[in-house]
């Protein structure tokens, strides 16, 4: 999802909104320290992964910043996951299922207050 994240940043910054990508690289251990310095630089976060969003990777990250950093956000994370669906096989519907640069610049868009 770095790519994706990387193509949206890059459109948004088209369209006036500085957005900062935060690819933790590991998840164990998980850099929570840059990724909580980048959002008390920001205020926001969203956070972008293929999986689901029941029990997902981005679960967890969100509440290891809501504990250590909820002070600093302006807005509610929010988190842009795959669909939850049974994953298809046939590609048109998978990439429907998957998350892209649409629901990715909604999203930012939305925890900045823009609709």
């Amino acid at each position: 999802m770095l790519l994706l994240a990387m193509e949206a940043a890059d459109q948004l910054s088209r369209e006036g909104i500085d957005a900062e990508v935060v690819d933790p690289r590991t998840l164990r251990p998980l850099d929570l320290q840059t990724i909580v310095a980048s959002v008390e630089k920001t205020g926001r976060m969203v956070i972008v992964e293929e999986g689901w969003p029941f029990c997902g990777l981005g679960a967890q990250i969100a509440e290891s910043v809501y504990a250590a950093a909820f002070d600093y956000l302006d807005a509610p994370i929010l988190r842009v996951t795959g669909e939850d669906v049974p994953m298809p096989y046939c590609r048109p519907l998978e990439d429907a299922a998957i998350p892209d640069q649409a629901r990715v610049i909604a999203a930012v868009k939305s925890v900045c207050g823009q609709r």
